[in-house]
């Protein structure tokens, strides 16, 4: 942005944001603020002044003159090529229909050779532009399949009966768009459809009026449709959202059945395992007892208890003669610690007479 002096903007200070709202608003595609314009006061100046010379959009006043010819022009153009192209299709419309209503019905008519002039001045016309349009594109490319403008228009019909067809030709297009319109008053008012001619004609004045209603109640419809797409947009938008969270919550509700399933499942297998265990052990249970079946007769069941028994003969007897022993001891006692030195004297000679008496027998043998 400018910059100006103190001076200068001491002297523009005094004008209020009159100017500043004139400025903006004279050139509103520009992206500029009134806090821009308060601190550039002579580039806000710039754009006062030069407001007077251009329009809203930039443009000079001679050039948007000029543009407005231009545009003007083209609209003369665009509506005299649509008169044109709208006249050129009816015209092969009208010749349409009557080849089809000659096909179905098979008979010569009256207006055979009218329509066959139309055609052929219709194919010509149409190979005489697409001459003019080759030749426009490129001057020095050959013509459209080697033909001369000459060469078409010698396919013309002679001069009476273009003559005679240019004559019945209004009258025809008449009917032709008569017909139409009572299409078009039919489509929209089928009850005036048997009704005479002439009051339909009356009530053709109607037809603009129809059209018209027909216009603003179809440019309402696609307005609302616009607002139902854009509310269908934002509660797709909203039904997605809203889909997704339940997802989550599903999803949550699913891990937690899940798990309390997996607990009950992990419960039943665990039961199911120790119940197999369970069974494994019985199993091994009964091979041992088939093991021990099979190793024990009964004449080595008898042998191991009468074994058992003497054997728990004399341990009850060497039990009665420990007992005896300890009694004895006991009754040793009470001769205190004297006894056990006598006892441990006793022990020694006890020892060294067996060491000599085995000594001696050494000795002598």
């Amino acid at each position: 942005m400018l910059q100006c002096p103190d001076s200068v903007c001491g002297s523009y200070m005094g004008k209020g944001d009159s100017l500043h709202h004139q400025v903006l608003a004279a050139f509103p595609l520009c992206h500029m603020t009134e806090e821009d314009l308060i601190q550039n006061p002579l580039f806000c100046k710039v754009l006062a002044t030069l407001s007077q010379h251009v329009d809203r959009t930039g443009l000079t006043l001679h050039l948007k003159k000029e543009l407005e010819k231009a545009q003007k022009e083209l609209r003369s153009q665009r509506l005299g090529w649509l008169r044109m192209e709208s006249l050129h299709r009816l015209l092969q419309e009208m010749v349409q229909e009557h080849r089809s209503s000659q096909h179905h019905s098979g008979t010569p008519t009256a207006g055979d050779k009218f329509y066959a002039t139309l055609e052929q001045c219709l194919l010509v016309a149409k190979c005489m532009k697409r001459l003019d349009a080759s030749r426009t594109v490129d001057q020095n490319r050959s013509p459209f399949l080697g033909l001369s403008a000459e060469e078409v228009l010698h396919q013309m019909p002679c001069k009476q009966d273009v003559l005679q067809m240019k004559q019945r030709l209004p009258t025809e297009l008449q009917k032709h768009l008569k017909k139409k319109l009572f299409y078009l008053l039919s489509y929209y008012q089928p009850e005036w459809e048997n009704e005479s001619e002439g009051l339909r004609c009356v009530k053709l004045t109607k037809l603009p009026g129809l059209l018209a209603g027909e216009r603003v109640r179809a440019d309402n419809l696609a307005e609302k449709n616009r607002e139902n797409a854009l509310s269908l947009q934002r509660q797709t938008h909203s039904y997605l959202l809203e889909l997704l969270e339940c997802m989550q919550l599903l999803q949550t509700l699913v891990l937690d059945l899940r798990l309390k399933v997996q607990k009950d499942l992990d419960r039943k297998k665990i039961e199911y395992f120790e119940a197999k265990c369970e069974i494994g052990i019985q199993k091994i249970r009964a091979e041992m007892l088939a093991v021990q079946l099979d190793t024990y007769t009964r004449d080595k069941i008898a042998a191991h208890w009468k074994i058992t028994e003497k054997l728990g003969a004399e341990l009850q007897a060497a039990q009665l003669e420990k007992h005896s022993l300890e009694s004895k001891l006991a009754s040793f006692e009470i001769y205190g610690k004297e006894f056990e030195a006598l006892a441990a004297e006793y022990c020694r000679l006890r020892e060294e007479i067996t060491t000599r008496s085995w000594a001696l027998k050494e000795f002598t043998a």
